[in-house]
């Protein structure tokens, strides 16, 4: 392997602008009305990540693991944020999400880090770390919204369960099952097809890094074992929080309308 693989430099990344041209140019073919967004989209991402480099390299250099468990939570704050923003007409829902997703970091990278599986560093707990969020904020994400539409479009049968004598929790649980299974299934079905389809991004990185294919295979077992177990622990605890959300104390089921 070769110990120093060509990185683009900024001319490199200024040429690779060429890709978000035909991006708008195939966009602007179809009109699908995307243009400003693509540009705006771009634009962003060069400067947030320009802006999160540079902020890393001071973490790096200066912060020790406090520090990278803050920025951690601080994305955990920042994906709650998110979830709950695909899921407006929930109650409670930015406490949901936070939970759910800080759930699921917890869990995840505390057991990393106890077991010794990754080092207590900066520059290992935050990317880790960030790879954990994401998995659990979309896991989080399409529970809310899918329990958000079983309360709406199933709610007489929700309701007939309830005349009968069931309890909220009772009458949603059916609902809450599928709920989570649906959450479950991106995360189930990319473990399955995991370096058949696509190689993922930590194996690709270490491999352009230099790093043998068999070393960067080890760390993409454990990456894609520590999102499984992320997207399941937040989309149950999601789940169970969205349900107790959705009835009050007299467990009358809240009237969810989705948005226009």
């Amino acid at each position: 392997m070769n110990p120093s693989p060509q990185i683009p430099d900024w001319l490199g990344v200024a040429a690779s602008v060429l890709l978000v041209g035909i991006a708008v140019v195939a966009s602007s073919w179809a009109r699908l009305g995307l243009t400003r967004d693509l540009v705006w989209a771009a634009l962003r991402a060069f400067v947030q990540l320009l802006a999160v480099g540079a902020l890393l390299t001071i973490l790096f250099d200066r912060a020790g693991l406090l520090g990278a468990l803050a920025w951690v939570t601080g994305m955990v704050v920042i994906a709650g944020f998110v979830a709950a923003g695909r899921s407006p007409e929930l109650p409670r829902r930015r406490p949901t999400a936070w939970v759910g997703v800080g759930a699921g970091v917890a869990t995840t990278l505390g057991v990393l880090l106890v077991l010794g599986v990754i080092e207590p560093t900066p520059s290992v707990v935050v990317p880790v770390g960030g790879m954990v969020v994401s998995g659990s904020m979309t896991a989080t994400n399409l529970t809310m919204r899918r329990l958000a539409d079983i309360a709406h479009q199933q709610r007489p049968d929700i309701e007939a369960r309830l005349a009968l004598g069931m309890t909220g929790g009772e009458a949603m649980t059916p609902h809450l099952r599928q709920g989570v299974k649906t959450a479950l299934l991106p995360a189930i079905d990319s473990t399955k097809v995991v370096g058949l389809i696509a190689l993922p991004g930590a194996m690709t990185g270490l491999i352009l890094a230099g790093v043998e294919p068999i070393v960067a295979i080890r760390y993409q077992i454990v990456v894609m074992y520590m999102l499984l177990a992320a997207a399941a622990v937040s989309a149950i605890v999601a789940a169970h929080l969205t349900r107790r959300a959705l009835f009050d104390d007299a467990d009358r089921l809240y009237r969810v309308t989705p948005p226009a």
